[in-house]
């Protein structure tokens, strides 16, 4: 892998991850400078201890534009993108309209594929591996930033899920805090350690994989299943089957069959909807994707981790979040995990 560090007009950071060690990276960005007046904002909500962002300025980003006036496209003659190469293979940015900024965190944006048309599933398995790199590279770079406390990738794909550019990309959060879900994890590993004598993570692993009723793909290095006690209709995890905290500890074997195994997945949730009759949506399945990672202080017990769901629960049906789960973060499933993963199965090409 190629890595060239470059900026844009504004002074963000351009990052190039190619597999071609020969990838010239040196065009410039032609645009005018027009800073965003990001200052987002950390506020704590004293009723339950969470942190809460305050990013106002995000309101004026770009909204579903049209394809030859995409932000994520190569530039062209008549079009300068946030990527000034007319082609690339992956590609991160700093993000124009962050979340996270300054001495509070930092937000990237990762380019899957020039692609505009595409998907992180339509990527060939050495593109795939180009994309864990960089996702490891940031990792790695991101936690080394002072105040930086967990360094999350993800990607959200699909309009039902509230994406506002259709161009295949993922982001990138840089937290100067531990986030709740990953608290809450924390403390329940640390539990489960002190009144068994054994990792909480490694534990549910084997007990799904003895369950085979929820696994969904099984190989040598990775494992994926629906969780026993899945939030959403169609919800996947997929662990290492050695513990790591982070993907910076991912052994070459490991990384080699990841690509392998995530695209599986990936394309048997775009076929989910097409069997059994059901009408095949208009769009592809829409899906989070997001990796878990231990943050730099307290998560010794935590285990990395990719969960994968979608809010599609029929060919014609959403899982909407509403007073149950939007107002008490209690969440009931309309789906059977062993269902689930059946289903998931029986998605094979």
């Amino acid at each position: 892998m190629k890595r060239t560090t470059t900026k844009l007009a504004d002074g963000r950071e351009l990052i190039y991850f190619d597999l071609d060690e020969s990838a010239e990276r040196d065009t410039v960005d032609p645009r005018a400078p027009e800073p965003v007046d990001s200052h987002p904002e950390l506020r704590l909500d004293m009723a339950t201890g969470d942190w809460v962002t305050i990013a106002s300025h995000r309101q004026g980003r770009v909204h579903h534009p049209p394809t030859d006036a995409c932000p994520l496209c190569p530039s062209t003659g008549g079009h300068h993108s946030e990527i000034p190469a007319a082609e690339y293979e992956v590609a991160v940015f700093e993000n124009r309209f962050p979340s996270l900024a300054g001495r509070v965190g930092r937000c990237e944006v990762v380019c899957f594929t020039p692609e505009h048309g595409a998907s992180f599933a339509d990527l060939t398995e050495a593109r795939a591996r180009l994309v864990l790199d960089a996702w490891t590279d940031r990792t790695e770079r991101l936690s080394s930033l002072p105040g930086v406390e967990q360094v999350y990738c993800f990607e959200n794909r699909g309009a039902e899920i509230g994406v506002t550019l259709a161009h295949p990309h993922g982001q990138i959060y840089a937290f100067p805090f531990v986030p709740p879900r990953t608290a809450k994890m924390i403390v329940v590993a640390d539990t489960h350690r002190a009144v068994t004598g054994t990792n909480l993570f490694e534990d549910l692993l084997a007990e799904a994989r003895a369950a085979t009723s929820r696994v969904v793909l099984a190989g040598e290095y990775w494992t994926a299943f629906v969780p026993y006690a899945a939030r959403w209709p169609y919800e996947v995890h997929l662990y290492p089957h050695r513990r790591v905290p982070d993907l910076t500890h991912l052994t070459e074997t490991e990384r080699a069959e990841f690509p392998t195994m995530y695209l599986d997945l990936l394309r048997r949730f775009d076929r989910l909807f097409r069997q059994d009759g059901e009408v095949t949506q208009a769009a592809p399945t829409p899906y989070i994707s997001a990796w878990h990672q231990a943050p730099k202080t307290g998560g010794r017990e935590l285990a990395l981790h990719l969960e994968l769901f979608t809010v599609r629960r029929s060919a014609d049906k959403l899982k909407y979040l509403a007073g149950v789960e939007s107002g008490m973060d209690s969440f009931v499933n309309d789906i059977a995990p062993e269902d689930a993963a059946r289903r998931l199965r029986e998605a094979a090409s």
